[in-house]
C-alpha cells in the first residue's frame, strides 16, 4: 500500500525514482479525458519527454502515458530515450490518488501537451520515437470492417412459400432431379442438374433436404450465377470413401464452387469427405507412403459477396474449407472437425483474399485451425475455438524462394486448447515479401505448446532445407491480453532471420505459465518492447540501437520489459 498525491501544475520525475509510473509509447497529442471505471488504476497522460543534446543544448519531446498501479514495481522507458537524464512532466489540473488506488476521483482531467521534435537536435533517435509511436497507434486501432450478414440470410420453416408467388423465391430441390439420398447410390448428376437450374434464376433456394444423405463425386459447381441464391444444405453431403477411384482430373477438389457473386450457404447440414483411407495413404502417416495431393473438402473460388454460416465441416481429405482469391467472404458459426491425427487437415485456409470474417467458429483438426497464406489481407477473426489443431497459423510463406504478402490481420477473442502451437507465423528461407500489421488480443490457451512463436526458420519438406540468407519480412505484431498454460519450455520463441530480422513486435498483458515448471522466451533477432505484465520476461527482444541474438530469458512475473510442429506448404 502506498499514498500518492498528484498536484496541480508540472512535475518532474525521474523514471528510475518513479517506482509506480510505468511510461510506455501512446498518443502523444490532443485534450484527453482519462478515466478507467471498475479499475484499481490510473492512466495519467505524460505530455513531454525531454533530452538535452550535450553539444546544442537544444531539447526534443515526446509525449507518453503513465500508468500507476499499486501492484507496479518497476518503471521504464523504451530503450531508444532510456536514461537518467530523461524526465516525465506531468501537468495535472486536479486529482489524487490513494490506498492503492482504492479511492480514484471521479474525473481526472489531464492536460496533454503537443510534443515538440526538434529533428536537429536528435534526428535520428527522435525520428524512431514518432515512428514507433505511429506504428503502436495504429496496431491499437486498426479493424476490419464486419458487414452484417444477416441481410443475406434465408430462413426455410415453410417450404412452399419459396415456390409462392408473394415470396418471389424459387426452390429447386435436389431430390427433384432424381437424387436418391440413400448415402449409397451417386447423386452427383442430380446435384449438377439441380445447380445449373438454380444457378440460371433470380432469387433461388438451392435445397439440399435434412434427414438424407447424398453420395457425390468431384465436382465444380461454376458461376456467374443470377442474383440471391442461396444453398441451403440441412441433409448430409458425402465423398465417396476410395482415393483410387476418385477422378485425377480432381485432384484436389471435392466440391468446389467458383466465380459466384453474392450467394449465401447456410444451414445445418454437414460436408463430410470420408477422408480415413486418404489419411492412412499419406506420407505423414506413414514416410514410406508416397507424398501426394488429396483433395479439400469444400472450396469457395474466384468468389465476392459470400456467406457460409451455420455448417458442419468433417473428415476431410486434406483441408476442410478453402478461400481461395476471393473477396468479402463471411464465416459464421461453422463447425470444422477432423481427428487430432489427421494430416494436413487446416480447418479454414485462406489464400490470395481481402476482406474476409471468420466468426463464432469452432475448429479441431490435425493441422492448422486457421492457416492464412499468400496474397491475403484485411483477415478478422472472431470468437474462434481451436484444438486439437497446429493453432492459428501465418504461413507458412516463401516455400521455394516464393513471394509471400500477409497484412491487416486481426484475432479477437479466442481459446486454443491441447494445440501444438498457439499463435504462430512460419516462413521458409530464402523467400521474400513480408507480414504486417497483425494483432492478436484476448486469446486464452489451455495445455498450449509453442503459445508465441514466429519461425522464420520453418522447413516442412521430405528433406532439409538449405540455409539462405533472404526471408519474408515481419513486423509491427502485437500480441494483447494473451494468458494461459503451456506445455513447452519456451512460452515466446522469435526465431527471426540474422539477415532480415524482425521488428516492431509489442507485447501487452501476456502471461504465460507452465504447468510443470519455468517458463522462458527466446528470441533470435526480434527487435520490440513489451508493456504491462509480460510473463516471462522477454527481455531477449532488443530496440533498435541495441541487437542481440539467440537469447533465452527464464523469468518471474515482470511487469514492464524490454521486451512439435508440423505443417505443410502453402497452396
Amino acid at each position: 500500500m502506498f499514498d500518492f498525491e498528484v498536484k496541480k501544475g508540472f512535475d518532474v520525475v525521474e523514471p528510475d525514482d518513479a517506482g509506480r509510473f510505468v511510461c510506455n509509447y501512446v498518443y502523444y497529442h490532443s485534450l484527453r479525458f482519462a478515466e478507467q471505471k471498475g479499475q484499481k488504476s490510473l492512466f495519467v497522460h505524460v505530455p513531454l519527454f525531454s533530452k538535452i543534446n550535450e553539444d546544442t543544448q537544444m531539447q526534443f519531446v515526446v509525449g507518453f502515458v503513465c500508468y500507476l498501479s499499486p501492484n507496479m514495481h518497476k518503471s521504464k522507458v523504451f530503450n531508444e530515450l532510456y536514461s537518467p537524464s530523461i524526465f516525465c512532466r506531468t501537468s495535472i489540473i486536479s486529482g489524487y490518488a490513494r490506498n492503492g488506488m482504492r479511492h480514484m476521483m471521479d474525473r481526472l482531467f489531464i492536460l496533454s501537451l503537443i510534443g515538440i521534435l526538434m529533428v536537429t537536435a536528435y534526428g535520428v533517435a527522435a525520428k524512431m520515437v514518432y515512428t514507433d509511436l505511429d506504428i503502436l497507434e495504429k496496431l491499437e486501432n486498426f479493424d476490419i470492417p464486419e458487414d452484417d450478414a444477416d441481410d443475406y440470410d434465408t430462413k426455410l420453416f415453410d417450404w412452399p412459400s419459396f415456390t409462392s408467388r408473394s415470396s418471389g423465391k424459387n426452390l429447386v430441390n435436389v431430390d427433384t432431379f432424381g437424387a436418391a439420398g440413400d448415402g449409397v447410390s451417386d447423386d452427383t448428376q442430380a446435384f449438377v442438374s439441380a445447380w445449373n437450374k438454380a444457378c440460371g434464376m433470380p432469387k433461388s433456394v438451392l435445397l439440399v433436404p435434412q434427414g438424407r444423405t447424398y453420395l457425390v463425386n468431384a465436382t465444380k459447381f461454376n458461376g456467374p450465377c443470377e442474383t440471391k441464391l442461396v444453398i441451403q444444405i440441412d441433409g448430409k453431403i458425402v465423398a465417396p470413401d476410395e482415393p483410387s477411384n476418385w477422378d485425377p482430373k480432381f485432384q484436389r477438389i471435392w466440391l468446389e464452387f467458383s466465380k459466384l457473386k453474392g450467394v449465401v450457404f447456410q444451414g445445418n447440414g454437414v460436408i463430410d469427405g470420408s477422408g480415413s483411407k486418404w489419411w492412412a495413404a499419406s506420407c505423414k502417416k506413414n514416410k514410406s507412403n508416397p507424398c501426394k495431393s488429396a483433395p479439400t473438402a469444400l472450396t469457395i473460388e474466384s468468389s465476392s459477396g459470400v456467406k457460409v454460416t451455420g455448417l458442419t465441416i468433417q473428415n476431410s481429405q486434406q483441408m476442410n474449407f478453402i478461400i481461395a482469391r476471393s473477396n468479402s467472404v463471411r464465416v459464421s458459426k461453422v463447425m470444422v472437425s477432423s481427428p487430432g491425427d489427421s494430416p494436413n487437415t487446416d480447418g479454414i485456409h485462406i489464400t490470395g483474399s481481402t476482406n474476409v470474417v471468420l466468426q463464432d467458429c469452432k475448429i479441431g483438426t490435425g493441422d492448422d485451425c486457421v492457416s492464412i497464406v499468400n496474397a491475403s489481407s484485411n483477415i478478422k477473426m472472431k470468437k474462434i475455438y481451436c484444438g486439437p489443431g497446429h493453432g492459428i497459423s501465418i504461413g507458412s510463406l516463401g516455400n521455394n524462394n516464393s513471394t509471400g504478402i500477409v497484412t491487416n490481420v486481426v484475432l479477437d477473442t479466442a481459446f486454443l486448447k491441447e494445440t501444438t502451437n498457439g499463435l504462430r507465423i512460419k516462413t521458409y528461407q530464402g523467400g521474400s515479401g513480408y507480414v504486417q500489421d497483425v494483432r492478436f488480443t484476448n486469446v486464452q490457451m489451455q495445455d498450449v505448446s509453442n503459445p508465441i512463436l514466429i519461425d522464420q526458420f520453418y522447413c516442412d519438406n521430405p528433406t532439409s532445407c538449405q540455409n539462405q540468407t533472404s526471408a519474408v519480412k515481419i513486423s509491427q505484431i502485437m500480441y494483447r491480453n494473451i494468458t494461459g498454460t503451456t506445455k513447452s519450455e519456451k512460452a515466446i520463441k522469435f526465431a527471426c532471420s540474422d539477415t532480415v530480422p524482425c521488428s516492431h513486435i509489442v507485447l501487452n498483458n501476456v502471461n504465460l505459465e507452465g504447468k510443470d515448471g519455468q517458463v522462458e522466451a527466446y528470441c533470435n533477432s526480434a527487435e520490440g518492447f513489451g508493456y504491462g505484465v509480460i510473463h516471462p520476461s522477454a527481455d531477449c527482444l532488443y530496440s533498435h540501437d541495441n541487437k542481440g541474438l539467440d537469447q533465452s530469458h527464464k523469468s518471474e512475473p515482470v511487469l514492464v520489459t524490454e521486451e512439435a510442429e508440423t505443417g505443410h506448404d502453402e497452396l
